[in-house]
């Protein structure tokens, strides 16, 4: 009954979302525009760095083609979800607005997380899905039903880091009021998901491998899907992060919450 309920009012989250998408036609538009101009940007990319060399490590052109695809699929999945509902946080704190969703009898997270739905990123997603289809043509893929399924069961654990460390940023807004800055900063680091891991090395390929994992949430399910070396290290580290930060931000929203004192008081 508790699920039903929830479903019901996603569902009217959803209605609101294309109501307001539909209202502003020309916007709606051009910003799928620009996000597929700077997917284009980003396939010119590679097709520049191989002008100069064959290979990125282990990683030839079509595999990072690939890499480049479902890296892009990953975030524009998770900007339909979350992007602006963790953005938006800090203006529900420093207006006040944050007094209301928590006086609503549902959990106060899920109608924070999942508001507003982003109904272009969908169609962008579809276009990352065509260039992963392209690539997997010229690399003569034939991925098995066991290799989709941990593909798109990896995306999903790769998404929920994405949102549970944007989500813990957003949150120091109960703290400083603003955080925008953060919360964006950290999404422009979804540009070093579409490198190669190879081409990484010493602390840097640590840091964005384990502190923040934006190299394992596109690299390992790519593996995957492209029957690339991968250990099964690298599978039981992506899942257990995706474990280890959904609880860390769980417990510092709960630590955010309790501070939260109104714009009114």
């Amino acid at each position: 009954m508790n699920l039903k309920r929830y479903l019901t009012i996603y569902a009217a989250l959803w209605k609101n979302s294309v109501a307001r998408e539909m209202s502003f036609k020309g916007n709606f538009i051009l910003w799928i525009i620009v996000e597929l101009l700077w997917f284009g940007l980003q396939l010119c990319f590679v097709s520049v760095v191989f002008s100069q060399t064959k290979t990125v490590g282990t990683w030839s052109q079509w595999q990072m083609v690939l890499l480049v695809g479902a890296s892009n699929f990953i975030q524009q999945v998770y900007q339909a979800f979350f992007l602006v509902n963790c953005t938006n946080l800090s203006e529900l704190v420093r207006t006040g607005k944050m007094d209301f969703l928590l006086l609503l009898p549902i959990n106060t997270r899920f109608i924070v997380s999942l508001r507003q739905v982003d109904l272009g990123a969908f169609v962008n997603a579809l276009f990352a899905v065509a260039v992963m289809l392209f690539a997997a043509g010229k690399l003569n893929l034939q991925p098995t039903f066991m290799q989709l399924a941990g593909f798109s069961a990896l995306c999903v654990v790769g998404i929920l880091i994405h949102y549970s460390l944007m989500f813990m940023l957003a949150a120091i807004s109960f703290w400083t009021v603003r955080a925008q800055g953060i919360v964006y900063g950290y999404y422009n680091l979804f540009n070093i998901a579409r490198m190669p891991d190879d081409a990484f090395r010493g602390a840097f390929k640590a840091m964005f491998t384990f502190a923040l994992p934006v190299l394992l949430v596109s690299n390992v399910p790519v593996r995957v899907l492209g029957n690339m070396a991968t250990s099964l290290w690298s599978l039981l580290v992506l899942l257990g992060l995706g474990v280890v930060w959904a609880l860390i931000s769980e417990w510092f929203w709960r630590i955010s919450v309790r501070r939260y004192t109104s714009a009114s008081s």
